[in-house]
């Protein structure tokens, strides 16, 4: 049996001898076939043609490729299956992924057979990559669908392959493993995405999110780490890219439903309004812009078929007031301003998780009522106009969150009351609360019971709060007591002594 590091080193020997071979025959040309070592005529050997190099075919036995196949293979393998037992909603942007794949291991088969081409060869080699990325990108745009996430991640994670196009430091981007790993980082956020919307739905998507982060990091970026530390490394000797055709074999097996023809992808959007078309089917714009141009070095007569204006057809000087666009005429209509509340969503009251009240864009309501509450809950109030919330029962804590003309009023409450972006806002308390604080609010009225007029009172950025307190009796008016808005600050022995405004009456 032979050991491990002996087959490694006939590997690399045999790779070695494999480039020496190409380039011999790339020099000297190919050998026919029916030439024979007896054969003396040394006219049999061909010379060098394009039609030659255009049939040379690499050897797979490349250390790197057979170990790009065999991640491929493995790991995408997983991508591929789970894609598969979903459906063609899955399947099919997942084989744009499988196609582009295929592109790169054609454009790496370039890199030992072919010398380092320009940047227009470079381009074209990877155009079909480039039209891949783009078809997955439009995928994307327009009215969003269910599998938005997950269209949106294999967008994100195809420019990752364009590693290959690494010449430099200078060439905008990083090393091809940085460049794989920084690729993957945006294109994550969609696939946690899939990963928490299909945690307790169907555990294929799961497995297909998980193996899809598997295959690029760490997969491909220990691949190009290992193998494309600092970039592709072109053959000094080879044939130029125009005349190489890579023989790229398909890492899976062909199937009749691969690319199924009836999927749930969304149509690509429209494509843009095309310039004229001649008689003989070629785009017109270089016609059309020969056209303006003759048009325009005409000099002044270009702008003999214009009509004079007169002094007497300018707007400012007719009598009839034709022309002169008015609110009131009805030729410009003022914009309508929707409800500040209708881009906040649907109206709710509901216990979220077993732990929070949510009381949201109510309008007009004034029978709100949270009857089954504990001391372990929490209420939040936002965006509720013209309404009234009634809180029967003690909880932990209140907010009220952006509400205009709104009246809240409960019993107890073991934390606090938070008042925040409000607008003439009515707050009673029945029970106890330890706290009240007002923040960034314009007009606010706080009721308190007798048990509670020993709460705190935090008030920040807020104007007319008034806090109304009972009498001696429970049968006498409430006093209102108007919180200071103006405060004069002193500076004395080293510090700045702060008191409110008094107004005095008489």
């Amino acid at each position: 049996m032979i050991p491990v590091t002996k087959m490694e080193s006939v590997t690399a020997l045999l790779g070695r001898l494999e480039t020496a071979v190409s380039t011999l025959e790339n020099k000297l040309g190919s050998v026919p076939s029916n030439f024979s070592p007896s054969s003396s005529s040394s006219a049999q050997l061909s010379r060098p043609s394009s039609s030659v190099s255009q049939n040379i075919s690499p050897s797979f036995d490349d250390s790197k490729i057979l170990e790009y196949d065999a991640l491929v293979q493995t790991s995408f393998g997983r991508v591929l299956a789970a894609a598969e037992k979903i459906g063609d909603r899955v399947l099919a942007p997942t084989n744009l992924l499988r196609e582009a794949l295929a592109v790169e291991k054609s454009v790496m088969l370039h890199f030992s057979k072919c010398k380092k081409p320009n940047i227009e060869g470079l381009n074209k080699l990877i155009q079909p990559l480039s039209e891949l990325i783009t078809k997955a990108s439009a995928f994307t745009e327009g009215r969003r669908s269910d599998t938005y996430n997950l269209l949106k991640t294999i967008a994100e994670c195809l420019p990752a392959l364009l590693w290959v196009v690494y010449t430099g430091k200078d060439c905008g981007l990083s090393l091809p493993a940085v460049h794989v790993e920084e690729i993957w980082q945006s294109a994550e956020f969609f696939n946690n995405k899939v990963l928490v919307e299909y945690k307790t739905k169907d555990s294929n998507y799961v497995e297909w999110a998980k193996a899809l982060k598997e295959f690029f990091v760490p997969g491909l970026r220990d691949y190009v780490r290992k193998n494309y530390s600092v970039g592709p490394t072109w053959n000094p000797t080879g044939v130029d890219v125009t005349e190489f055709k890579a023989n790229n074999s398909s890492f899976f097996p062909a199937s009749p439903n691969a690319l199924p023809q009836d999927t749930s992808l969304p149509p690509p959007p429209p494509p843009p309004r095309s310039l004229p078309v001649s008689a003989d089917g070629r785009g017109g714009l270089k016609a059309s812009t020969s056209a303006v141009f003759q048009k325009i070095n005409k000099g002044e007569s270009v702008t003999a078929g214009l009509r004079k204006v007169t002094a007497d057809m300018k707007t400012k000087n007719r009598l009839d007031g034709q022309g002169v666009a008015t609110v009131g005429s009805g030729s410009i209509k003022p914009r309508s301003r929707g409800s500040a509340f209708s881009k906040e969503g649907p109206p709710k009251l509901e216990l979220q998780m077993g732990r929070r009240w949510a009381v949201e864009n109510q309008i007009g309501k004034k029978n709100l009522t949270i009857d089954e509450c504990n001391s372990k809950q929490s209420v939040y109030i936002f965006g509720c106009k013209d309404s009234v919330v009634q809180v029967q029962g003690k909880v932990n804590n209140i907010s009220i969150d952006k509400c205009t003309k709104t009246g809240v009023v409960f019993m107890d409450v073991v934390a606090a009351c938070e008042i925040v972006n409000c607008n003439g806002v009515e707050v009673q308390c029945q029970g106890t609360v330890p706290t009240i604080s007002v923040d960034n609010t314009a007009g606010c009225h706080l009721y308190l019971s007798r048990s509670s007029m020993g709460a705190s009172i935090t008030t920040a950025k807020s104007s007319e709060v008034n806090v109304l307190v009972p009498d001696g009796t429970d049968n006498s008016d409430m006093l209102e007591h108007a919180l200071p808005e103006q405060f004069i600050h002193t500076y004395k022995d080293g510090q700045f002594i702060t008191c409110p405004v008094l107004h005095s009456v008489g």
